[in-house]
Parts: C-alpha cells; sequence; structure tokens
C-alpha cells in the first residue's frame, strides 16, 4: 500500500468529476477504468468532497456541497472513488443534490485513506496527546454512533486536538465531551488528499502544516 504519485492523484480526481458528470447527465455510474495501476486497484479507504467556490470582495471560500466516503478498504480504490463521489454529490443528507449546472462551480477533492488504527491510551484525557493536527483524521465511535473527520477539517477550522475530538463527537450525535468516556473508541488515520485549485483545473496534493 505505497503511496500514490501525482499523476495517480490526478486520475483519481479527474474520475471523480467524470463519474458525477455521466451520472448527473445520464443517471449511469460509469464503470471502473481498466489498465490502471496496481495501487489504484489496491483496495483503499476513501473520501470524495466537493466544494463550491465562492468569491467576497475578491476572496476565495469554499463551501461544502458534498462529502462521503468508505473509511476502510473494502473495494478497489478506482471503484469507491467512483461510489463515493456519486454519493457526495447526490446522497449527502446535509445538501441538496448537486445540479449539472453547478459543476462548473465546485472544485473535487480526493483523500486516500489508510486503514484506522484504535488509539490505546491507559486514560481518555491522554487522547489529545496522541493527535497531531494535520497529519491525523479522527474517528469516534461509541455503540451504534460513529462519526469521522478528514485530517484537513482539523487544520480549516484551525481546531486543537481537543476540540477536534470533540467535534468528532458531535459528528457521531453525541456529546461534545463523549471522548472522556471509556466506553468511547478513538481511532486515527492519515490521508493522501488531492484537489483541483479550479473547476476542471490544475490538480495538487494537498499539503497539511501540522503540530
Amino acid at each position: 500500500m505505497g503511496e500514490l504519485s501525482l499523476d495517480e492523484g490526478r486520475f483519481l480526481v479527474k474520475l471523480a468529476r467524470r463519474a458525477v458528470k455521466e451520472y448527473l447527465l445520464r443517471g449511469v455510474e460509469i464503470a471502473p477504468p481498466k489498465n490502471v495501476s496496481d495501487k489504484l486497484m489496491e483496495e483503499r479507504g476513501v473520501f470524495v468532497t466537493i466544494n463550491k467556490l465562492i468569491y467576497r470582495e475578491g476572496v476565495r471560500h469554499k463551501q461544502l456541497r458534498g462529502c462521503i466516503g468508505f473509511p476502510y478498504p473494502i473495494m478497489p480504490l478506482v471503484k469507491a472513488v467512483i461510489d463515493s463521489a456519486i454519493s457526495a454529490a447526490t446522497a449527502d443528507p446535509r445538501f441538496n443534490p448537486v445540479r449539472l449546472n453547478e459543476l462548473k462551480d465546485v472544485i473535487f477533492e480526493v483523500s486516500v485513506l489508510t486503514v484506522p488504527k484504535l488509539i490505546d491510551c491507559s486514560s481518555p484525557k491522554d487522547y489529545p496527546s496522541k493527535i497531531r493536527i494535520g497529519l491525523d483524521g479522527l474517528i469516534v465511535e461509541r455503540g451504534i454512533f460513529r462519526g469521522l473527520l478528514l485530517p484537513q477539517v482539523a487544520v480549516e477550522w484551525n481546531w486543537d486536538p481537543e476540540e477536534f475530538l470533540s467535534n468528532c463527537c458531535i459528528k457521531a450525535g453525541l456529546m461534545p465531551d463523549a471522548w472522556l468516556d471509556k466506553n468511547t473508541k478513538v481511532y486515527r488515520f492519515q490521508a493522501e488528499i488531492f484537489e483541483e485549485l479550479e473547476p476542471e483545473g490544475e490538480i495538487v496534493k494537498k499539503k497539511l502544516h501540522w503540530n
């Protein structure tokens, strides 16, 4: 499960956009491409994020338009990207489905995940010291409740580890301090993140500052 090249990351972002465009145009899910690198055929967890670009007084802002994916590696990466992209555009319960004419105003971001690992702590109070902002994403789990936040979310909101934990608990439908409960499990993972800078524009590997 090696690191993806920039070309492989660009391929995945373009695949995500193409999958959504074809689905919105024709109502069909495109077939996973063949003759791709072995790494793109590995089973990997992945999330596709769609952000709408908004400019206010000349300043660019990103507004979340949809984000769905697979935390765990259950299917080949190219297939997971197609499924995640279509779901992010049409099935995120927080938003109305993306319309075809919106594609000119949104950018696609693909986050390819490592396998989530349980954070082992003698006390829940130790969790913040184990979390590296800008490097780790989080999954909080208790019973039927589960919430996930990608590594870039903590950076974009300028959260410290405790705020990151609390907001992941809220995402799970739990109280903000649920991470202090010994029955709550906390997992961390890392991600390689590739995103468009402009709609259908240059695609780069996203660099996050971390501490």
